[in-house]
């Protein structure tokens, strides 16, 4: 199953995610845990037989 938009073509894209920043935990400003790789997925819906994401679902729906 593609998780891709049939609008406007919004797919799956990598970014970094931390679990902690900067100032969290003792007040020291330490990193406290290093930066990972994920993946970040379009909240795709079904509409009609169409796999829409939430942005163009709403602007259908207006």
């Amino acid at each position: 199953m593609s998780m891709i938009c049939e609008n406007c073509d919004k797919v799956k894209v990598f970014g970094s995610s931390q679990s902690h920043g900067r100032g969290v935990a003792g007040k020291r400003w330490k990193k406290r845990a290093q930066e990972t790789k994920r993946l970040f997925s379009p909240n795709l819906q079904m509409y009609k037989g169409q796999k829409l994401c939430t942005s163009c679902l709403k602007k259908l729906k207006k």
